[in-house]
């Protein structure tokens, strides 16, 4: 039963545990007769707020705080206290809080995570739980868990191996999930699988909260992944894995293990993939090219550059062209120079992509050899794309396309300014941090951020209302496609490679509905098609508001 919107029951809390539900807490906004009826009264001054007169509180709070680092701490406090009003918050101005509550603010409060730690938002599973994972994982209260997003911490943003402190990253990748795509947060689950961290100053630290041992070998880890991933089936079955931020061996090694035979999906291999191809797809709309003509660069041959590598290829091959042909205008260069075949202890992947060139290990000189006509930065080398670099592409292209995709801001391998000064304003640029316009030549630039939030919010929604039994290479094309179609005319004159942040909602729910007709067209759904998927869609979205 429900009086004025509150769920009433035995089990519904009152009083001061009522105020400390941050699912059910409303503040300031409980009228008289609820406060009287919950056992609130005297708990709250006596004003009734509506939650947008809260959030003009909130907003004046955030305004007096010194840095961004310390808006992301009073957010995460408002999150623990007040979900609807935190969502509402940041729903209301994305442009403005997105960079607070993930890139590139959370990179710094993951490094502090143990100095700012306030409370657990998620779940910290670690090795010394094997053999009971299953049982720990019913610990957590709701059992209608749609996507479950775990890290290890072992290669978060440009970070390297930070452990346990990598929590932030999964807490607010599913953050997003809501704010961005309106996916209720009651089915969400972040998880921080601790298996150890490399890193000696934070096993060193005596604030650091988590395992103070060295990661296991490789037979050890894979097990206790193997009964996580059993367990996650057991305990919230038709749920979605979201592998984020894991070492990058790791993160392939298990991905190619699980991609096939569960529901799951890696955003920094697929998800990266996908809005890297949703970048270069509208610069070849800028520049009327085919993306079977180009060739392509990567600066890093990681598990970013393979799997963009990897879904171009797959997209190509969609449009008639054999694996071989695909993969022939794609070359990589990483800190051992070009991948050719000369080149020894290549992993099965990299081999893939290995070209027939002379050895090199000056990336100018690879870009004067393979004459790339897009050249993609996944290497967290800050500054790799010196002004010899983009000037050698620029001589070579009348448009060169340039990504520098590392993140946070300081691992980028050039800023937009760079890339525009230096290429006398010819770049189509895109980065994985938003940087601001730049002004050259009395003309503006807004430079694109190619930035995973355009995706992983998607398909989340997408999961959500299909129930789908896997995320296909096809749903993540899907996805990139429908990205790019949202950028304007108007908006690629401009050279935006993305749509605008200020629509996110709309963004991700016109990109979600692509996903979804996909899946139902491939029998991926274990849902009913509606008649209409978007109205469908739009009827499930979470909204903010203390109204049932």
């Amino acid at each position: 039963m429900e009086r004025d919107g509150i769920p009433e029951d035995a089990k519904s809390p009152r009083g001061f545990a009522l105020l400390n539900d941050p699912v059910r807490n409303r503040g300031t906004a409980f009228t008289e007769a609820e406060r009287r009826r919950l056992g609130l009264e005297g708990l709250l001054p006596h004003a009734v707020e509506s939650i947008d007169r809260q959030m003009q509180r909130v907003k004046e709070h955030l305004a007096t705080k010194p840095s961004d680092l310390e808006r992301y701490i009073y957010l995460i406090s408002l999150f623990d206290r007040n979900e609807t009003l935190f969502f509402r918050t940041l729903m209301s101005d994305p442009v403005r809080y997105m960079p607070i509550v993930y890139t590139p603010t959370v990179g710094e409060a993951c490094l502090k995570f143990g100095h700012i730690y306030r409370g657990a938002l998620g779940m910290f599973i670690t090795r010394r739980m094997k053999g009971r994972i299953a049982q720990v994982l019913r610990n957590w209260p709701n059992r209608d868990i749609r996507v479950l997003c775990v890290s290890t911490g072992g290669r978060i943003l440009g970070l390297g191996d930070i452990g346990a402190n990598g929590m932030g990253i999964p807490i607010g990748k599913l953050q997003l999930y809501t704010a961005c795509a309106g996916v209720p947060p009651s089915c969400l689950l972040p998880v921080l699988l601790d298996i150890g961290t490399s890193n000696d100053d934070l096993r060193n630290d005596p604030l650091y909260l988590g395992l103070r041992e060295e990661p296991p070998a490789d037979q050890e880890l894979d097990e206790l992944v193997e009964e996580f991933v059993q367990a996650v089936q057991e305990v919230f079955p038709g749920c979605c894995i979201h592998f984020e931020d894991w070492k990058g061996t790791d993160a392939i090694r298990i991905l190619n293990r699980y991609e096939s035979k569960i529901f799951c999906y890696n955003d920094d291999i697929q998800g990266t993939a996908s809005v890297g191809l949703a970048g270069l797809i509208t610069a070849l709309q800028i520049t009327n090219k085919n993306m079977a003509d180009q060739r392509i660069l990567f600066l890093g041959a990681g598990s970013a550059a393979i799997g963009i590598a990897k879904l171009i290829v797959s997209r190509l091959q969609s449009n008639g062209l054999s694996p071989t042909e695909a993969r022939r205008g794609i070359a990589m260069f990483n800190s051992g120079g070009l991948i050719e075949l000369s080149r020894k202890n290549l992993t099965e992947e990299q081999l893939l992509y290995a070209q027939t060139m002379k050895p090199s290990q000056n990336l100018v000189e690879t870009i004067q050899m393979f004459k790339p006509t897009i050249l993609i930065g996944v290497s967290t080398l800050a500054g790799a794309f010196t002004q010899h670099v983009i000037e050698t592409m620029s001589r070579i292209n009348e448009r060169p396309i340039i990504f520098a995709l590392s993140n946070p801001t300081s691992r980028s391998e050039c800023t937009a300014e760079q890339a525009y000064t230096w290429s006398k304003g010819r770049a189509l640029f895109a980065a994985g941090v938003q940087f601001p316009d730049v002004i050259l030549a009395g003309k503006t630039y807004h430079p694109g951020q190619a930035n995973n939030f355009y995706i992983f919010p998607a398909i989340g929604l997408a999961t959500y209302v299909a129930r789908p039994t896997r995320i296909t290479d096809e749903c993540f094309i899907a996805a990139a496609e429908a990205t790019a179609d949202q950028v304007t005319a108007e908006q690629r004159e401009q050279g935006m490679l993305f749509p605008s942040v200020a629509n996110m909602l709309e963004t991700q729910v016109t990109t979600a509905t692509r996903i979804v007709e996909l899946m139902f067209e491939r029998g991926l759904a274990q849902v009913k098609e509606p008649k209409d998927i978007r109205s469908w869609i739009e009827s499930q979205l979470y909204r903010p508001d203390y109204t049932p």
